[in-house]
């Protein structure tokens, strides 16, 4: 229960502050994100793994580095604490809220999030889930910063989101068209499973 705990808590304070910073971060959105998953995969990892994130823990079912029988669970406390995240943020910036607009072609975002959202996976793969690098402490800051670049690299095509608790989440609030939604999940959990295959072919056979 307490891993469960920690996925709802930690999720909830990602994405209120995902949704606080787009709306008052400015020029600092994306490093604000982050900053904030850095800190927070610090101060839940040892909880629950610190995902945060559907499409990291189906990864790692995939990959065989998380129990399939845990998914639903972790996907549940995810998306409450996204949900009610968004609800925070509507009460406290009230309407209009500032929106993300995305590409105007819905493969280019679908391609996009597939293949960030693979990077994602595949760096909290290799930097949190093998043993070669169990106990080097450097994994918050290589999974805060991934997200930062990518965010910056292709965050005017797709609002670079890479997370369906963020795109689900934001229903509540408008942050992205709910008619468009269905974009960024083929993409992102298309992107988790390729990558949960790439690292259990790749890599975990001679971890």
């Amino acid at each position: 229960m307490k891993k469960y705990l920690g996925e709802a808590l930690w999720t909830f304070f990602f994405v209120l502050s995902i949704g606080l910073a787009v709306q008052f971060g400015g020029a600092m959105t994306a490093l604000t994100i982050g900053c904030a998953l850095m800190v927070l995969v610090y101060a839940g990892a040892h909880i629950s793994g610190a995902h945060f994130n559907p499409a990291v823990t189906l990864g790692l079912a995939v990959s065989g580095k998380h129990s399939w029988s845990q998914v639903i669970p972790y996907w549940i406390s995810q998306l409450a604490g996204a949900i009610i995240a968004w609800f925070l943020v509507v009460w406290i910036v009230g309407n209009p809220l500032t929106t993300v607009t995305l590409d105007p072609m819905a493969l280019k975002v679908i391609v996009v999030e597939l293949l960030y959202t693979f990077v994602l996976v595949w760096v909290v793969h290799n930097v949190a889930a093998t043993e070669s690098n169990s106990g080097k402490g450097f994994y918050g800051l290589a999974i805060g910063f991934a997200v930062f670049i990518w965010a910056v690299s292709v965050g005017s095509i797709s609002g670079g989101a890479f997370n369906p608790a963020v795109v689900i989440g934001s229903y509540f609030d408008g942050l992205f068209a709910t008619n468009l939604i269905w974009q960024h999940l083929i993409g992102q959990f298309a992107g988790a499973i390729l990558a949960g295959l790439a690292f259990k072919s790749l890599v975990y056979s001679k971890d």
